[in-house]
């Protein structure tokens, strides 16, 4: 009995907790929406400069971090993740004086239309207002997620897994340091500090403080908040990419960017997971690019076509066009042409990443209209699919969703449009 009221008493701590949390957010939302760019853009730069001031103090906190992960049994890539070095940290300063010298997305007015009535009809650019970001082991999310959300004029909640617990208090740190030297509140930003997974259930719950939730992590956490949360979500679960090699296709091209899409680095979610070969170029293709992925050390599961012509191919199930390996392994099949490429990918695709490699201008247009995926790309990488190499300067995340962001999410993903009118005098008859 007493197990169950301390248990009870510690949810209606964090519940209150995250309540205040939520009303601090809220209120801050409104101040951070009417700055003007200026005081943001000092607030950046402030911050970067605190961040690079403090980097022995990160650095410290960064080390209870890793050194108590690694004595809990963390995996070496998420250790490889959680730790921060001088070089990192010096990224993460560069990280907030790019965002500073972005365009400011707030109040751009656009559309602007006169109607019959005499009166203007046009879109302005808003913010959402408090966004809760929830994300795993990488401190430096910490300082881009909450540059990106001061830039856009909102309020961040955010809340890092708890393995990096000390380091993103510390960068908090350095974030309401930057606030307070330029009159916005430290409340603008706020790190969850407490580890206890129940503070995830209560943010993604708070529709009234919440406007929007990015998880950003691993499979399972975003499909835990992807059921649970009452607040929207930006968000994609998986990254199962393809690149569709046509016979119209310039093979020098094909291979380049096959390898590169594949290999460039395995864990990350603009990889190619599935590679479509046109049945009339496979034999000329095939075995060369397998050979490199075989040298490179790739795992190969093919289908009956494509095993005939490399004969180290394993068989390639049902389950693996539907997987997305994050690792050196890679699907391969051959298709008929780019209708069956095309059907392929709208059946298996996570809706992430697809690429074709082709010299058929019609062909090519075709894939782009009829692929139903957020980046759909001509005689390109899928590695290409980032905020940066699209000139976002910077991005919270890549949303598969349909409706309000798709694709890399930068600044202006993180506003929203209202309309407005302009009038003089007129009135409705």
């Amino acid at each position: 009995m007493r197990a169950t009221r301390n248990t009870e008493n510690i949810m209606e701590d964090i519940k209150q907790y995250m309540k205040g949390v939520g009303q601090q957010a809220r209120a801050a939302s409104r101040i951070v929406a009417q700055a003007d760019t200026n005081a943001k853009n000092h607030a950046l730069e402030n911050i970067a400069t605190a961040i690079l001031l403090n980097t022995n103090k990160l650095l410290a906190e960064n080390a209870k971090d890793v050194a108590s992960a690694k004595s809990n049994g963390l995996d070496d890539a998420s250790i490889d993740r959680l730790t921060l070095t001088e070089k990192t940290i010096k990224g993460m300063a560069e990280g907030l004086r790019q965002i500073a010298a972005l365009a400011d997305p707030i109040g751009e007015i656009s559309d602007m239309k006169y109607r019959p009535s005499g009166i203007q009809v046009g879109k302005m650019r808003v913010p959402l207002g408090v966004i809760g970001i929830i994300y795993e082991s990488r401190p430096n999310v910490t300082a881009d997620a909450a540059g990106l959300c001061l830039k856009s004029g909102n309020a961040a909640i955010l809340r890092g897994g708890s393995e990096a617990i000390h380091s993103n208090q510390a960068i908090a740190a350095c974030v309401h340091r930057g606030l307070r030297e330029v009159g916005l509140p430290e409340t603008a930003v706020q790190v969850v500090n407490t580890t206890d997974r129940a503070a995830v259930g209560e943010l993604i719950t708070m529709k009234e403080y919440v406007d929007v939730i990015v998880p950003r992590g691993g499979k399972s956490l975003i499909a835990r908040i992807s059921d649970e949360a009452k607040v929207p979500v930006i968000k994609h679960l998986d990254g199962i990419c393809h690149v569709y090699i046509d016979d119209e296709a310039d093979l020098v091209k094909a291979i380049r960017i096959a390898d590169n899409a594949k290999t460039h680095r395995y864990g990350v979610c603009n990889a190619m997971e599935t590679l479509l070969v046109n049945a009339n170029v496979a034999a000329k293709v095939l075995p060369e690019l397998c050979a490199i992925y075989i040298r490179k050390g790739v795992e190969l599961r093919g289908d009956d076509a494509s095993r005939n012509l490399v004969a180290q191919m394993k068989v390639a199930t049902e389950e693996d066009w539907h997987t997305e390996y994050l690792a050196p392994i890679l699907s391969v099949r051959v298709v008929a042409n780019v209708d069956e490429a095309i059907d392929h990918i709208n059946t298996y695709s996570s809706q992430h990443t697809d690429s074709i490699v082709t010299e058929n201008y019609t062909k090519a247009m075709r894939f782009l209209r009829e692929v139903d995926s957020a980046s759909v790309m001509v005689n390109a990488s899928t590695r290409f699919a980032d905020g940066f190499e699209y000139g976002l300067g910077a991005e919270i995340g890549i949303s598969t969703d349909k409706i309000h962001a798709r694709g890399p999410v930068g600044l202006e993903g993180l506003t929203s449009q209202k309309y407005i009118v302009l009038g003089n005098g007129q009135i409705r008859v």
